[in-house]
């Protein structure tokens, strides 16, 4: 017990630190032997003892390491703690590591915190390489998110973006906080897709908490808290406050989740025509129609992957995309020009008109390349031995492909840090895993497999938003006034909120 409070107020005795210590300079010096055998791997920083390069990461770790690269080169190697790491920064070789070794290199690391939340990582995005992933896959691909499935929520999405615009346009002449309503739009179709019902309504959007939930996952699976460099010292979690602050964030995500198949299990619930995304994993799990059996905790975990990351990653998407029009005007304007003639007279966008907006998606790939969602793809672990670009990778290595950088990379775009659609016009370059050069949604096995799901969300509401509005930041408010830093976690949005004023352009 008094071993226990001393882990509780981050205190140890002399002695036990002492052998802690000596235990972690043990493994430190056995690892640095065999990595010293292995004399083919990547370049690699000095490291500090017990630590390797960890003191190198600094609080944005995507800017850190592409600054390592242009040391180090596209592909280098850190000792981060207890883990061995590869990063690589350059198409060519994310080609590499996403499709040349796409099998090798296709499994997770097990991060304490996606342990936490995920149900013991049983949801698509961190169950590792194995039958129980392959299934659950399946069950997304064919089952919740194929492209029959998203064409039949097109007129759920319309009526999202109709409220959207409500609320935009309820504002005028007053400023708008478009990030929160951006938020809510991106939560209210998450919701009714994969929940069956709206939380914005009556207030049980702030009561349940989901803005303070979202930023919450974000921040705990940024995959760089210190405990997950030192696996065999759990302990580390307790002292820095993680483990308390996963146990907060995953029981209110459970709570949530209980109410919801609660309502779903409901003999006397109202049966809705469609189907939505929890009926149909419930459906699977009660009938058992593959060849694996979910379990109610498999369910949530999935839940939690369209919850939290279709929610999250659109918005950000919008959010950029919406701040960095209003500091490019000339784009704006090329933007809201082809729209307006495509529609004519027509106040509503439909999805039929999306495909006729060239320049709209370029827009939207411009936006991918220089804010990628997931700045640094959610990390892989090499399940066997892999020679990439002639260096000897051993097995349970941890590999992290920094989108960010390749989105920057001088090599492949010209002017990389001027936001620019036009590059994209005479270019068949796009984001859905076949061009290395702009990756938003990762590729090959562990590609993120909402991506038409999520296309679908994004594009109805940009080309809504560049239609009904005239835009403009508030009076006395200037681009060079809006503050760019951005909080960094497992998914990357602006700290500040967009605020504007939207001049409804129909009377």
């Amino acid at each position: 017990m008094a071993m226990l409070q001393w882990l509780k107020e981050g205190f140890l005795p002399p002695f036990i630190f002492a052998f802690l210590l000596l235990l972690v300079l043990m493994k430190f010096f056995s690892k640095e032997k065999s990595r010293k055998r292995n004399s083919n791997l990547p370049p690699s920083p000095p490291k500090i003892p017990i630590i390797g390069n960890l003191h190198q990461l600094g609080t944005m770790p995507h800017l850190s390491l592409q600054n390592l690269a242009k040391k180090f080169g596209a592909i280098f190697y850190l000792q981060l703690g207890e883990v061995p790491t590869v990063v690589v920064s350059s198409s060519r070789l994310a080609k590499e590591v996403m499709k040349t070794h796409d099998l090798a290199l296709s499994s997770r690391p097990q991060l304490f915190s996606a342990k936490y939340l995920f149900y013991d990582c049983t949801d698509v995005v961190f169950a590792p390489y194995g039958a129980y992933w392959r299934h659950i896959r399946k069950i997304c691909i064919l089952e919740l998110l194929s492209a029959k499935r998203v064409e039949s929520y097109s007129s759920l999405r319309e009526e999202e973006v109709a409220r959207l615009v409500c609320r935009v346009a309820e504002s005028f002449p007053g400023t708008t906080n478009l990030s929160k309503l951006l938020g809510l739009y991106t939560n209210d179709i998450l919701c009714r897709i994969a929940f069956g019902r709206d939380f914005s309504g009556g207030g049980d959007y702030q009561r349940h908490g989901f803005q303070k939930m979202l930023e919450e996952y974000q921040e705990l699976l940024g995959g760089f808290s210190i405990g997950d460099f030192f696996p065999s010292l759990e302990f580390v979690h307790s002292l820095t406050g993680m483990k308390s602050r996963l146990q907060e964030t995953f029981r209110r995500f459970d709570q949530l989740f209980d109410q919801i198949v609660t309502e779903h299990l409901n003999p006397n619930k109202t049966k809705d025509e469609q189907k939505d995304l929890v009926d149909v994993l419930l459906d699977i799990q009660k009938n058992g129609s593959f060849e694996i059996p979910l379990t109610i905790d498999n369910v949530k975990a999935i839940i939690l992957d369209m919850f939290a990351a279709g929610t999250d990653t659109t918005f950000i998407t919008l959010d950029w995309g919406m701040t960095e029009l209003l500091m490019n005007p000339q784009v704006m304007q090329r933007a809201q020009m082809e729209v307006r003639s495509t529609l004519g007279d027509r106040r509503i966008v439909s999805e039929s008109d999306l495909p006729q907006l060239q320049y709209m998606k370029a827009v939207i790939k411009e936006i991918f390349r220089l804010h990628p969602p997931v700045p640094l793809l959610v990390p892989r672990e090499s399940i066997e031995d892999v020679v990439i670009d002639g260096h000897e990778i051993p097995a349970k290595t941890r590999f992290f492909v920094n989108a960010w950088a390749i989105g920057r990379d001088q090599e492949t775009w010209e002017n990389p840090e001027v936001f620019k659609p036009e590059r994209f016009l005479n270019s068949n370059i796009d984001f859905k895993g076949q061009d290395f050069e702009l990756i938003p949604f990762g590729a090959g096995r562990r590609g993120c497999p909402a991506i038409t799901f999520g296309t679908a969300v994004i594009e109805l509401a940009l080309a809504q938003l560049l239609h009904g509005f005239d835009w403009e930041l508030p009076p006395g408010i200037t681009a060079k006034d809006l503050d760019m830093t951005e909080v960094f976690g497992i998914s990357m949005h602006r700290k500040d909120h967009l605020f504007v004023t939207a001049k409804p352009h129909f009377p």
